[in-house]
């Protein structure tokens, strides 16, 4: 079992956590891809981010599961 994390008497979900910053993080690799020019490319650019998104925070959590040695 995994533990909560305790901010000032609030406890959230490590998960919560890494949305928040796999959300940081996609929007700024989109902001490089769009000025690269990469979205003239993409068929659909919601769902790109959309999968950004989800592969953004897999990676996240694998490398935290894998730093700590627990599961999420």
């Amino acid at each position: 079992m995994i533990g909560e994390i305790d901010l000032y008497g609030l406890f959230v979900s490590p998960l919560l956590i890494l949305a928040v910053v796999a959300w940081g993080l996609s929007r700024l690799v989109r902001r490089g891809l769009r000025a690269l020019g990469v979205y003239g490319w993409v068929w659909h650019p919601p769902l790109f981010d959309v999968a950004l998104y989800v592969i953004l925070l897999a990676g996240l959590t694998a490398l935290s599961a894998g730093l700590t040695g627990r599961v999420l």
